[in-house]
């Protein structure tokens, strides 16, 4: 049996990484394909040697381009490769122009879709993720949830075939992770600056459309981050990097700004930091499971158990906002353990296995 892997960007990476081995544990033959989505080496061709990844066999090099652009240069790549491997089954991970461009490829020739993440709704269709992650879902055959609140968001919109919740398989790589890191002191040693290794932190990321290409709840983000008393470690995304240069904003000398992190060197990261502040999806989880309380400066989230159980703070990008939130230090009692117990891709890989056999 052959599946088709179509990943594009940092988050897709590192899942894949843990379900690639797990495919190849259960004799399934995989085809793995980079769209290129991601290009940065320190965000992309990185991942795949820090985590085992197999080499892809297809580099695609599609990036800076428009949305429409992007998705459909992508589309009309896939649907030549698709043709020529035959894979009973594509693979695609979250909510990326490369998910909903391999998707509709695979849709239009009929080979069955399984989407890892599946079911997540933050109900904002002017997030580009939302639209991607809602039309993958309508298309595809198998549908791994990472929770319940997975299934019921799908069941909402009439999709009950074909649905399992397996877990979160950024659970599997997280634990692997801080593994990984704990028995290798190196990576703190790389990922934290010398005057920041016998301080109390805070690690941030922000990358989102809806906080850079936005001056006002940019500025207002970067006004807070100033004030703060708390050092914050900043690895900068690039296209953060030039939305501040564009809207001249300066970081004051608290938020120290270095190149983006490998993953490994993250995780070494949210391990000695206090608290997260970002707007990623991904590091909010990787937060709740290293147990950090984590301020989100996005209006609304995915992944509503964090919010529920406590670890999570979402807050609107206004300057006082975000500076209260940044203040409060007190730790949920709760466990985290909303997103399954760190074996999903090996549920992952027996499903898909039956599935298409």
């Amino acid at each position: 049996m052959k599946v088709l892997t179509v990943v594009g960007a940092r988050p897709q990476f590192v899942k894949a990484g843990v379900v690639s081995k797990a495919f190849a544990e259960t004799g399934i033959e995989e085809c793995l394909v980079h769209t290129g989505q991601h290009f940065d080496e320190r965000m992309s061709a990185v991942f795949f040697s820090e985590l085992n990844i197999p080499h892809p066999k297809y580099n695609l090099g599609i990036h800076s381009l428009g949305h429409g652009a992007m998705t459909g240069r992508m589309l009309e790549n896939l649907e030549e490769l698709m043709i020529a491997e035959n894979p009973a089954c594509v693979v695609v991970y979250g909510d990326t122009n490369s998910t909903l461009a391999a998707s509709l490829a695979a849709a239009k020739l009929h080979i069955p879709i399984a989407h890892v993440e599946a079911g997540l709704r933050s109900y904002n269709r002017r997030m580009p993720e939302e639209v991607n992650r809602v039309m993958t879902d309508h298309v595809s055959s198998t549908l791994f949830c990472s929770s319940e609140t997975g299934r019921k968001n799908l069941q909402a919109e009439g999709i009950s075939q074909g649905v399992h919740v397996v877990g979160d398989v950024m659970a599997d790589a997280s634990r692997l992770a801080r593994t990984i890191v704990q028995n290798d002191p190196r990576y703190i040693a790389k990922a934290i600056p010398e005057d920041l290794k016998q301080a109390t932190f805070s690690l941030l990321t922000l990358h989102r459309a809806e906080n850079t290409d936005n001056p006002t709840r940019l500025s207002e983000i970067v006004a807070a981050l100033n004030q703060l008393t708390q050092p914050v470690l900043f690895p900068i995304h690039p296209r953060t990097l030039e939305a501040l240069d564009k809207c001249r904003l300066t970081l004051n000398s608290n938020v120290y700004c270095v190149q983006p992190l490998g993953y490994l060197e993250m995780t070494a990261a949210l391990t000695a930091c206090q608290r997260v502040i970002t707007d990623s999806g991904g590091l909010q989880k990787e937060a709740y499971w290293a147990k950090k309380l984590c301020v989100t400066l996005r209006d609304e989230t995915e992944w509503i158990e964090t919010v529920e159980e406590g670890w999570n703070q979402l807050v609107v990008a206004r300057l006082e906002s975000i500076a209260d939130a940044c203040l409060q230090c007190e730790t949920p009692e709760t466990s985290p353990d909303s997103y399954g117990d760190g074996h999903s891709s090996v549920r992952i890989a027996a499903i898909l296995k039956t599935a298409t056999n």
